[in-house]
């Protein structure tokens, strides 16, 4: 009887709503500022691993390399991140002037 009223009046006392963390910004993040996900980053840059942290970059621009996933599930492996091309540009092989498969290399291009 006595532990079921402490229980009670244990769960009373916590409040209702929990304050955000100090450590979370009120403003939205510039390039280099620490985050968790893409929302917390000012407009044209992501959340993207760097190292064992997060942290804002610049969404890539039209030219940029960037990363083609061919499995899903492999972003989460590296180590250091970038983000996705910018809007109306998708990640494909760049062409070269020579043999084929002659660069493996990505870069942001219109569609």
């Amino acid at each position: 009887h006595g532990a079921a009223e402490l229980e009670e009046t244990g769960t009373e006392a916590l409040p209702r709503r929990t304050p955000a963390p100090a450590w979370l910004p009120t403003a939205k993040g510039e390039e280099g500022d620490f985050c968790l996900r893409s929302s917390d980053c000012a407009a044209g840059l992501c959340c993207a691993r760097h190292f064992w942290s997060k942290i804002c970059k610049p969404v890539l621009r039209e030219g940029q390399v960037c990363t083609r996933h061919r499995r899903k599930g492999t972003h989460g492996l590296e180590i250091f991140q970038r983000c996705q091309c910018a809007e109306g540009l998708a990640c494909r092989l760049q062409r070269e002037h020579g043999p084929a498969d002659a660069s493996r290399l990505h870069t942001c291009q219109r569609h």
